[in-house]
């Protein structure tokens, strides 16, 4: 089970729309850093590190080295754990609440 402070982690590298696009590119497949420097012109070399850096401490991304190319892969667990305490206790209490009310909706009178 994770811990708040990972949770933290996870949240704050999530928090950034360009971390979010960097994970968007990963999610088919890995990239090298060279390939989501070409692929997010917006940001230099060094930005892309940085981010890099952040999603690598929240666990989001597994790097892995092939001589001079550093690989950079999604690692979704953090994310479906972040679903799985938050995401899909409060959205099981939003189906229960609607469907509650379309009960009360078919049992009222015309």
């Amino acid at each position: 089970m994770s811990t708040h402070t990972d949770d933290d982690a996870v949240y704050k590298a999530l928090a950034h729309p360009r971390r979010r696009a960097m994970l968007d590119r990963l999610r088919d497949r890995p990239h090298t850093t060279g390939m989501l420097c070409e692929a997010l012109p917006e940001m230099d070399r060094c930005t892309v590190m940085q981010h890099l850096k952040v999603l690598e401490a929240a666990d989001l991304i597994i790097v892995r080295r092939e001589g001079r190319e550093r690989w950079n892969h999604l690692n979704s667990l953090p994310i479906k754990g972040i679903h799985d305490r938050w995401i899909s206790e409060y959205a099981q209490h939003a189906v229960g609440v609607l469907q509650q009310l379309k009960q009360d909706l078919e049992g009222a009178p015309d």
